[in-house]
């Protein structure tokens, strides 16, 4: 459906209690970093992180169980891109819906007709993206090997690539992509910073950040192994957001890819704080709404922060 929604059907006797239907309906205002950060579900420093991670095009993996809510997450985070930035977007579903003035291109899948001709595959379409020049590639969910391996060769030769993966743990998530059926090298999950982990408390009836670590590798004897250092992480106990461990990898990367120092990083996420904290404290939370303000940071900047000291 053009909307988004789902709709799966089961007739009897394969159901053997009659026929049944489901719908999964999809809010027609996609949730904004705003609004995640109003309701609990990530803490307004870890959301100015990934905004940090996206403007300076560091790649991220979205991983948790199903109904998680690691796709709204991707979605809520893409729509701190930079306008001036080509995006393609790639989806079996469209389920992405990001602010109007950004420059994006979103395709979808296409199933064989009757007489099993027509289909367009995801692969079919990551192929195609490279040739279209983007600046960042969003993918719904990994789920094959050859989409995997397509994906992170895109990652590897220098593209911003963006996607989905079925995982509880950022550990997790480094085993799936590293066995079967996916199987990617080592050597390529290496160029993957970050991972991001989406868990949902089906008892408290909550979705939370349950970590955001960072890929790296060790050697452990004469191999070399690829793990995860996570930097903040969900406890339950107390509902709140902990800063576990300090970044090995991810500010040094920034630190070359950008020029700035340690300090200026540090000036840059505060920045992006009070941008996303005047936001909540303003409920603007429309998609295109929070397009607009993130759209004026990038454009004029220290015009959009003098209007938030002066609280205009």
């Amino acid at each position: 459906m053009t909307t988004g929604d789902r709709i799966n059907a089961t007739l009897f006797p394969i159901s053997s209690f009659g026929n049944t239907i489901t719908i999964r309906k999809f809010r027609r205002d996609p949730w904004t970093a705003a609004e995640l950060i109003e309701n609990k579900t990530i803490s307004l420093r870890m959301m100015s992180i990934l905004w940090l991670a996206v403007q300076y095009e560091m790649s991220i993996i979205f991983s948790g169980g199903t109904g998680s809510g690691k796709t709204t997450l991707m979605n809520a985070v893409m729509s701190l891109l930079p306008a001036n930035q080509r995006i393609i977007s790639i989806e079996d579903t469209r389920e992405i819906n990001l602010p109007e003035y950004l420059h994006w291109v979103p395709l979808t899948t296409r199933e064989a007709n009757n007489e099993g001709k027509g289909e367009i595959k995801m692969l079919d379409l990551l192929v195609n993206s490279l040739r279209m020049r983007p600046d960042y590639i969003i993918v719904g969910e990994i789920r094959r090997g050859p989409e995997a391996e397509v994906l992170f060769e895109a990652l590897h030769t220098g593209h911003t690539v963006y996607s989905t993966v079925h995982a509880d743990t950022a550990v997790q998530t480094i085993k799936r992509l590293t066995n079967e059926p996916i199987n990617i090298p080592n050597s390529m999950i290496e160029s993957l910073p970050l991972i991001v982990v989406m868990f949902r408390h089906r008892k408290k009836r909550i979705r939370r950040v349950l970590e955001i670590s960072e890929v790296y590798s060790t050697l452990t004897g004469s191999e070399e192994e690829v793990t995860a250092n996570t930097m903040f992480k969900w406890n339950a106990r107390s509902d709140s957001f902990e800063d576990i461990n300090q970044s090995i990898r991810f500010f040094e990367e920034l630190k070359m890819h950008t020029g700035m120092n340690e300090k200026e990083l540090e000036e840059d996420l505060k920045e992006k704080e009070k941008v996303l904290d005047y936001m909540v404290k303003k409920k603007i939370f429309g998609v295109n709404s929070v397009g607009d303000i993130v759209n004026e940071y990038y454009l004029r900047k220290d015009e959009l922060l003098k209007k938030i000291r002066d609280n205009k």
